[in-house]
């Protein structure tokens, strides 16, 4: 991902987070943010999803995953997913964590997939309805 596909990462941001992310927070993190990686996945020449992650030492937390709600219940999500446990692994990261909602049972269901595994819980952690938040690790 670079600052010239907001535009098309914006919207997708929008319709999949209660709380989105601003334009000017993803340009801090492609611009400023020396540990973080974007990517974003096109299908005909149209982004239709992306993830982040920051890299820290051996250690990766993954900031967001998304996939346009068109998109959705494809796999793609898992794509993008796999994909970043790959980067992370080619660098030699060790763990990677995220959070996620407790009531995001799907993704919960992707990330137990993938390997992930309960680690705690971050309460009140969602600042719109103080939602917890279910801490998820997996060693690469």
């Amino acid at each position: 991902m670079d600052v010239d596909d907001l535009d098309a990462v914006m919207p997708i941001e929008v319709e999949c987070f209660s709380v989105p992310w601003t334009r000017e927070a993803y340009v801090q993190e492609l611009t400023n943010n020396r540990f973080a990686r974007y990517f974003v996945l096109e299908f005909e020449d149209k982004i239709v999803g992306y993830g982040g992650m920051w890299i820290v030492l051996d250690e990766v937390h993954i900031t967001n995953i998304a996939v346009s709600p068109a998109f959705q219940g494809k796999k793609l999500g898992e794509a993008i997913l796999a994909y970043m446990m790959d980067v992370a692994k080619s660098v030699k990261a060790m763990t990677m964590t995220l959070e996620v909602r407790v009531s995001n049972k799907p993704a919960q269901g992707l990330y137990r997939k993938l390997g992930f595994q309960d680690g705690g819980i971050r309460k009140q952690y969602y600042t719109d309805n103080q939602e917890d938040a279910l801490v998820m690790w997996v060693k690469l």
